[in-house]
């Protein structure tokens, strides 16, 4: 990697760990970065998981306050994201790379459509808050189970996914509920990566990379994130996921 590739790398960090902390699509920021530098796509999808941790860990820091009263809760979600990840990890490992190839453009373009729609989800779920089982009940469990799976095998927009469980099933305030999809985010990526550290292959210098730019990120975007432009957000995640599935087909 040259000292260009690496502050892109950085740059491209910083704004995916923003992301996270606020929205939870920042993948889809860093991922493309790496596929564009030639990064093999499963070793830039596990040095991007790797890299993303950090930046979970200051993102969930910044929320700190919002995560109080929450210990149970997490504890029994944070279970079903750990299996999850597991489950996802494994199967981005046994699946042929050929299949991986083929399923991470569909997937992108479904965390793109879920970036558009989560202003009306949001509106959906205030709407319904109300009637939310107070503590998620089996529903909202096994539905973090099958977030993880979805975020230890890939994981761009697994924040928006839970963003939506979670506020559908608890009846409490969107802001507890971003600290909780943070959590539970870190979990699923810290599983993962402990997974792919032992048995995938990884490019060190694009997770130092990646880690440095998302944690930076992840601190501001928790300070400040609430702050910006929902739909110059939005709309810059949609560009960049469109410009990784024109560049993910064109490689077939």
């Amino acid at each position: 990697m040259t000292p260009w590739e690496a502050a892109a790398v950085v740059a491209a960090g910083i704004g995916a760990g923003g992301i996270n902390a606020v929205v939870g699509s920042g993948s889809l920021i860093t991922f493309p970065t790496l596929l564009a530098l030639g990064y093999p796509p499963i070793v830039a999808n596990v040095s991007n998981n790797l890299g993303l941790v950090p930046g979970g860990v200051t993102g969930v820091l910044g929320y700190r306050n919002e995560l109080k009263g929450q210990a149970g809760r997490l504890l029994r979600l944070g279970v079903a994201s750990v299996l999850g990840a597991v489950a996802g990890g494994l199967l981005l490992l046994r699946l042929p790379e050929d299949a991986f190839e083929v399923i991470v453009p569909v997937l992108i373009g479904l965390a793109c459509v879920l970036v558009v729609v989560q202003p009306r989800l949001n509106k959906w779920l205030a709407a319904r808050r109300e009637f939310a089982h107070p503590h998620g009940g089996p529903w909202l469990w096994l539905g973090v189970l099958a977030a993880g799976v979805y975020g230890g095998y890939f994981g761009a927009a697994q924040g928006v996914v839970l963003i939506g469980l979670l506020g559908s099933f608890l009846d409490d305030g969107l802001q507890r509920v971003n600290a909780a999809k943070n959590m539970l985010s870190l979990l699923v990526n810290t599983a993962a990566a402990i997974l792919f550290i032992l048995v995938a292959p990884v490019d060190w210098p694009a997770v130092a990379a990646v880690a440095a730019g998302t944690m930076i990120g992840g601190y501001l975007g928790a300070r400040v994130g609430r702050k910006l432009p929902a739909p110059v957000l939005r709309g810059f995640i949609v560009l960049v996921g469109v410009v990784a599935i024109v560049n993910l087909v064109s490689e077939w």
